[in-house]
């Protein structure tokens, strides 16, 4: 939001405490709402005079969030160039009313965003496909791919579940999987956290449900997938759905499974500092993790090469993520 359009919003909010407290007549009050919506319009027509300006392409995310990787690894994959902006925790949610991640891009004198890592796709292999299409073809959305996909999204959603009915029962690791203590994430967003975490997480246990019986269930669904996607590599493939490279629904498996899986190179390496190794997690996540990398061998392996494969970075290659 621009200063402008932040000044405009204080000025609707503060405006009927001005007239009740001020006991300004019907006439006044009219006149400040006439000069509330003149003031709207100057600001729409100096958008349409001078074209916003900042980065084309902005992917807001949470820097632990498995569909944010999601939609970052893929960008990272085509070469686009993007400026990364964490949130902390769920305040996206409160303060836009939005969850990431969220693809914003600048086309021409306006803004357009983009929500759901499936939806990002979609939009990325529309805009890149013909451009660049060697690079692009991975996303390409075919019926099976798009299948899988779905289910991999449901299963991502179960994670969700799971992941919060431990890491509310540790609210220091809690904390600080939503960048509490990243310095990555503005200072504003980790004191807000540090702050209304007693809040947040009753929004997070009232939307999510982690309570055991659907945690159980949860599970159950979980290992269900694992054990679909277990015996579809059994047969030697090196790709989920075969072929010699790999395409989105291998991406949006090794990122979604990161939640338990905890494979190196997370987000190409750029938040190692903020993130703890696997056996700091809380004990009971650490232990369905080892149970499903002991029962599901294949796609451990799996998503540990695709990320040793793909994520790897050097020097400066990791694209450092924007604070403000």
């Amino acid at each position: 939001m621009s200063l402008q359009r932040l000044l405009h919003a204080i000025f609707l909010i503060a405006l009927p405490l001005v007239v009740a407290a001020w006991g300004l007549s019907l006439f006044s009050a009219v006149l400040l709402v006439l000069l509330g919506l003149a003031w709207r319009q100057l600001i729409v027509l100096a958008a349409l005079m001078n074209p916003p300006g900042g980065p084309e392409v902005v992917l807001e995310t949470i820097q632990n969030s498995h569909f944010a990787e999601k939609g970052r690894w893929c960008l990272d994959r085509l070469g686009v160039d993007y400026v990364e902006k964490p949130w902390a925790g769920i305040l996206g949610v409160f303060f836009k009313g939005r969850t990431v991640p969220m693809l914003t891009v600048r086309t021409g004198r306006t803004h357009a965003s983009i929500c759901e890592s499936s939806e990002i796709l979609r939009y990325l292999y529309g805009r890149y496909a013909a451009e660049r299409p060697d690079r692009a073809a991975f996303l390409e959305p075919t019926p099976e791919r798009l299948d899988w996909e779905r289910r991999l999204d449901r299963y991502g959603a179960h994670l969700q579940i799971w992941v919060y009915h431990h890491l509310l029962r540790d609210p220091a690791a809690c904390k600080s999987a939503w960048g509490a203590y990243s310095q990555r994430v503005p200072t504003w967003q980790r004191w807000t956290v540090l702050t209304l975490y007693p809040v947040f997480e009753w929004f997070i246990r009232k939307a999510f449900q982690p309570d055991e019986a659907h945690t159980a269930k949860a599970v159950e669904r979980i290992e269900a997938l694992l054990r679909d996607v277990e015996t579809q590599l059994g047969d030697g493939r090196a790709h989920l759905l075969g072929g010699e490279a790999p395409d989105f629904t291998d991406i949006t498996l090794a990122s979604l499974s990161t939640l338990w899986a905890w494979p190196a190179n997370f987000a190409g390496g750029r938040y190692d500092a903020d993130r703890p190794g696997p056996d700091a997690l809380p004990e009971g996540l650490q232990a369905d993790r080892l149970e499903w990398r002991e029962r599901y061998p294949l796609t451990s392996a799996h998503i540990d090469r695709l990320y040793a494969e793909e994520r790897t970075v050097t020097g400066t290659d990791a694209r450092e993520p924007a604070a403000d």
